[in-house]
């Protein structure tokens, strides 16, 4: 094979070394190999009808960039889960495109990793100041996946009496984002565990649940006080796990102090591009009673034989590391690049930069959504952060929203829901304003300015200090 071609040099070896390894396992060719290890039954009866020379590097690069240009690139308001960031160049230049960074998986030789185990408790420590909790992991896969192994934290956290009972019912909030739920259907059958969904302002406990997760904001952007929900669930020896949006903690009352036992959620948002939906690194905070049954790892500070202050992986719950009936979790899967980044995102913002742009997208959302009242529209969230629901046709909004370049989120054919992010401007706004307008056929009043907005109730707005650390203080500069 031509070292020319792409295939050879990016997934082959030559001809000597292919040689020695096929001698090695002792068969003649490659196809012997295959012959010998893939089942006839499941290989195709003839080979792949593909060219017959591949293409070089170069030319592979081309046809790649001739495809990329038919891409419409639309601005995307979707939301659920994933949101426009501003990454900045300082934090892409110096790490996502920094082999010394972007290679970095788990760092097993703790002992010569000192700044990547600084840079991921940078990132377990903006999680626990803004949560509200004592201690989390340093990232899991995504949100959903996240969300699933605090499911099985508090299957196992039940007490003696609550397994005698057999327990075994949890809790959904139905106004939990779709795909979060698809997961922990999939992932409690193995365990036995019953999910039940329902609204959370109505549902009685029966006295068979061990925990409830509820979303926060809830999926279509409501704010809700979840205090005395969290209340009446421990009553009956319920544990609370509340999927907190990072960024809303900003202006959000930390579910820490209102009640959860674990918060899980996507930290996509502190600086991490979308990646056309993943994967984004994910958290999971929780009380330090419960640290022994946490998936993951955890990094923990210590000082070296001289006295100096060394940092260390203090736990690693999962079975590569201990034994694996003790294990709590079989997550292999970190997102430690992922987790820097926000970790450094934090430290190059600071509490003060990160309320800023949590107010931006706010205010973003306030100021549309009193426009589109005026215009005779419905709003179906009252409380809001970021996340408006309104009531429209949705095929005519989407119609008016394609030809401007702009993807909303249509639950069904009555309801129209977009989420605003750091991104967010005034000439964007103006844009979802005439799309709207366009709908209801009426003319479109221009914004001529956003302003700073605040109209978070007052029982849900946070008034706790957080990332009060010197390390989210001590640096504004490159």
């Amino acid at each position: 094979m031509s070292q020319d071609q792409y295939a050879g040099r990016h997934v082959g070896s030559d001809e000597r070394a292919l040689s020695q390894m096929l001698s090695a396992i002792g068969v003649r060719s490659v196809d012997e190999l295959i012959g010998q290890v893939v089942p006839s039954t499941i290989r195709l009866k003839k080979p792949l009808a593909l060219p017959r020379e591949g293409m070089s590097e170069c030319e592979f690069a081309a046809h790649i960039r001739e495809i990329g240009r038919k891409n419409k690139l639309y601005r995307s308001l979707i939301g659920m889960g994933y949101y426009g960031t501003a990454s900045p160049a300082v934090i892409l230049r110096n790490v996502f495109e920094n082999p010394v960074w972007y290679t970095s998986y788990t760092p097993y030789q703790a002992e010569i990793s000192q700044g990547r185990l600084e840079a991921l408790l940078n990132f377990q420590t903006a999680v626990v100041s803004m949560t509200g909790m004592e201690v989390s992991n340093c990232s899991l896969l995504d949100e959903a996946t996240a969300t699933a192994e605090a499911m099985a934290m508090m299957f196992a956290l039940r007490s003696r009496e609550a397994v005698r009972e057999g327990r075994n019912v949890l809790f959904v909030d139905e106004n939990i984002f779709p795909q979060t739920l698809d997961v922990l259907l999939t992932r409690s059958e193995p365990f036995g565990i019953e999910i039940v969904s329902d609204r959370f302002d109505c549902y009685e406990f029966t006295g068979s649940e061990f925990g409830a997760i509820v979303q926060y904001p809830a999926a279509d952007g409501e704010v809700r006080d979840y205090d005395d929900f969290a209340a009446a669930a421990h009553s009956r020896g319920v544990l609370v796990t509340a999927v907190a949006d990072m960024l809303s903690l900003a202006l959000l009352k930390a579910p820490g102090e209102w009640g959860a036992d674990i918060v899980t959620g996507s930290t996509q948002r502190f600086g991490i591009p979308m990646g056309f939906g993943g994967p984004h690194a994910a958290y999971l905070a929780t009380k330090d009673a419960f640290k022994r049954n946490m998936p993951g790892r955890i990094i923990g500070v210590s000082v070296d034989r001289l006295g100096n202050k060394a940092l260390r992986m203090a736990l690693q719950m999962r079975e590569q590391h201990i034994k694996r009936e003790r294990a709590t979790s079989n997550i292999c899967t970190a997102q430690a690049l992922l987790a820097t980044m926000a970790g450094f995102f934090a430290v190059y913002h600071g509490a003060e930069g990160i309320r800023r742009i949590a107010l931006h997208a706010h205010s973003h959302a306030v100021v549309v959504a009193d426009t589109l009242e005026k215009l005779g529209y419905e709003l179906k969230t009252k409380n809001f952060f970021d996340t408006i629901e309104v009531a429209a046709d949705a095929a005519q909004v989407r119609e008016a929203a394609l030809a401007r370049r702009l993807n909303f989120f249509y639950p069904d054919e009555g309801r129209v829901r977009l989420s605003f992010d750091e991104l967010s401007t005034l000439a964007e706004a103006n844009a979802v304003i005439a799309v709207f307008a366009e709908a209801a056929g009426k003319k479109a009043p221009a914004l001529k300015t956003i302003g700073e907005q605040d109209r978070l109730p007052v029982g849900v707005r946070r008034s706790s200090a957080y990332l009060t650390e010197p390390v989210f203080r001590n640096y504004r500069s490159e």
